[in-house]
């Protein structure tokens, strides 16, 4: 099914800078439907495929490019939430009922990367991106042991919500951001000198944060100073979130996906019939943009493309 025109009602430029990340005749397609909150897309070069999960039906599903097919990837899948890609191909998975971070070998074994930081569980890892040093970092909100619906139900090992860092050598887990509500989103600049965090806050706090901030990474690539707030949501929460080539972020919304420029600008939205939770860039040029929306996977065609995998 299709959607709009570049100009109508699914692409609103607000930026003339916008206008030339799409070709003319460039539309938003629905490419499958059947979800309850679909989460977390990544894309896998070597098979042309998209994984991305399913999280209160417990699945994970995959979308084949060349043929267009939808399967499910893998049944059971501990209410998985945010993907990534390592930089070896290999699916690193946030998981909710398990409350840890997971990677799935070539031989297809899973392996843990992160279950608990000074002993104490984690809340419910929730989005994970991976540093060229193959460091991990990912976010722990407690959506996953707030209900039973995307998880377990259990309280808290851990005071408070923060962003975690697996050191590749050691597998060492710390906490790098601590001064955050709920982080949600996490993706690097280009360039790696820059992390971006979405905080949800407004879930559960009243006037709480909806916003993503930008700390800078120290030379050494381990530690954060800074984080400022780089923009704030004008529809509903900013979830999950990538980074062009460019350093424009493309962020969730409530409408849709709003797009970013490096200076905190505005520039863009693509309007999409229901809420969208992520989204990532795949096919052969990391110039499709996959959107999951509530129940439905989209995907429209860039002038620009991703950063990196994942």
């Amino acid at each position: 099914m299709w959607y709009g025109q570049v100009e109508g009602t699914d692409i609103v430029v607000l930026d003339p800078r916008f206008k030339s990340c799409f070709a003319a005749h460039v539309r938003v397609e629905r490419l499958w439907s059947g979800a309850r909150w679909a989460e977390g897309p990544t894309w896998f070069a070597a098979g042309r495929y998209l994984v991305w999960s399913d999280i209160p039906n417990n699945r994970m599903m995959r979308f084949v490019e060349p043929s267009g097919e939808v399967s499910v990837f893998r049944e059971r899948s501990n209410n998985s939430n945010g993907n990534t890609v390592d930089n070896q191909g290999r699916l690193v998975t946030c998981e909710h009922l398990t409350r840890r971070v997971t990677r799935t070998e070539i031989d297809g074994s899973i392996s843990v990367i992160a279950e608990k930081c000074n002993g104490r569980r984690l809340n419910s890892p929730n989005d994970v991106v991976v540093k060229s040093d193959d460091s991990i970092w990912f976010t722990d909100p407690a959506y996953g042991i707030d209900t039973d619906y995307e998880g377990n139900r259990a309280e808290r090992e851990i005071e408070g919500c923060h962003v975690y860092r697996v050191d590749a050598k050691s597998g060492a887990v710390a906490a790098v951001i601590t001064d955050v509500v709920r982080p949600n989103g996490i993706a690097f600049s280009p360039d790696e000198k820059y992390l971006y965090v979405a905080d949800t806050g407004a879930t559960h706090k009243e006037d709480g944060p909806r916003h993503i901030r930008r700390f800078e990474v120290d030379s050494n690539g381990a530690n954060l100073s800074g984080g400022e707030i780089f923009a704030e949501s004008t529809a509903g929460l900013f979830d999950g979130f990538r980074v062009d080539r460019n350093g424009r972020i493309w962020t969730s919304t409530a409408e849709g996906v709003h797009c970013y420029d490096v200076d905190g600008a505005l520039i863009g939205k693509i309007l999409i019939p229901e809420m969208v939770a992520n989204v990532t860039f795949g096919g052969a040029k990391l110039n499709r943009l996959f959107i999951c929306g509530t129940t439905s996977l989209y995907s429209i065609y860039l002038t620009t493309n991703g950063s990196k995998l994942g």
